[in-house]
């Protein structure tokens, strides 16, 4: 494993993130991955020099935080383990159980810290933004955290440009905690995000950590061209890449129960860069997932893509990426076929501007 300064701060993390939304309650997602069957996945980071590890709240209401907390106390070592979560989204029906009010943050971190059983967070982050709250209000009560100790760091999640510069700004001119991270929705098939996000990133030191790095599977060639199924070509390496009982082929869990990668991946030029990922892969005789991953960590600004598993031999190949190195060539092979998206992955589906078409 590489390690790697996470944009600004002194904080090492590996470049590789295990995603953990992954790891909670089948009441919440039925291709969740429950407590034993979650714990394999978490001993086989740390055995892989993983110590990143993201969840949120919202995931499986609390559940994922409380096997991610256990685990890290079990496997890992708490001195070099980097735990993140997130704060936001809903936890329940009453009108201060979401948001980014200094109310819900504050109530937020301490349920957070009693169900990760941890004495603090190495990383908060905002899990978007709120129109609804002053910055001010949000960015002074994560101030707040950090000074008490409860929070060493904090991140920012898929929001505008603007309104990350202007929270940094805002952070800036009253002496309070600066955002270090970004984790928005960057990969090979959805780049919008090198439009002005990525270019912010670089020049303000923030660190990016890109989710959905593999485009819901795409990326990994499990699914096949107009549908959720396995890749057409069984022979492909990577395809089916999982336990070794696995079929090769044949969808994840989670690609068969997954509407939403329907809503993010719509474009025919997306297959296209599908399946020049998996050209890539052949030629180099190694698994799509990890050309994939190879292309985004040489990205600027990009430190560790948030990877979630559902099958145990994924966390390898992802693993081996970051020796991965790719020629100018392959990565303009890659590149070639992306066409432009709307903006997708925020709150409320796509982002259409007036008068502005992609």
């Amino acid at each position: 494993m590489q390690y790697s300064l996470l944009g600004n701060s002194g904080l090492v993390v590996s470049r590789i993130a295990l995603g953990c939304m992954s790891f909670g309650s089948r009441q919440w997602r039925p291709w969740i991955l429950e407590e034993d069957g979650a714990m394999p996945f978490f001993r086989r980071a740390v055995e892989l020099g993983i110590n990143f590890f993201d969840t949120a709240d919202v995931y499986s209401l609390g559940v994922s935080e409380e096997i991610t907390g256990k685990a890290v106390r079990e496997y890992a070592n708490r001195d070099e383990a980097v735990v993140a979560t997130k704060v936001r989204m809903r936890m329940g029906t009453g009108p201060n159980r979401g948001g980014l009010s200094a109310k819900h943050i504050v109530q937020s971190c301490e349920a957070s810290l009693k169900r990760l059983g941890l004495e603090r967070i190495d990383l908060y982050q905002i899990h978007r933004a709120d129109p609804s709250t002053p910055v001010e209000e949000t960015l002074g009560a994560l101030d707040r955290l950090v000074q008490d100790g409860k929070v060493l760091y904090i991140g920012a999640s898929s929001m505008f440009a603007w309104e990350l510069m202007k929270m940094l700004s805002v952070s800036e001119r009253n002496g309070w905690a600066r955002f270090v991270s970004m984790q928005n929705h960057y990969n090979l098939v959805y780049r919008e995000e090198e439009r002005e996000m990525m270019p912010l990133c670089a020049d303000q030191g923030i660190g990016a950590i890109p989710w959905s790095p593999l485009a819901r599977g795409l990326l990994a060639g499990t699914r096949a061209r107009g549908g959720r199924g396995g890749a057409e070509d069984a022979g492909t390496p990577g395809v089916g890449a999982g336990d070794a009982s696995a079929t090769p082929g044949a969808p994840a869990p989670r690609g068969e129960a997954d509407t939403l990668t329907d809503e993010l991946y719509d474009h025919e030029s997306d297959w296209d860069v599908v399946d020049a990922t998996l050209r890539v892969a052949r030629r180099r005789g190694v698994e799509p997932v990890q050309v994939a991953l190879a292309w985004l960590l040489s990205r600027p600004a990009v430190v560790a893509p948030v990877v979630g598993f559902t099958k145990l031999g994924q966390m390898d190949a992802a693993a081996a990426s970051v020796d991965l190195v790719l020629t100018d060539e392959e990565c303009a092979e890659l590149e070639a076929p992306y066409r432009p998206h709307d903006v997708r992955g925020w709150l409320g589906g796509p982002v259409r501007l007036p008068g502005i078409s992609s």
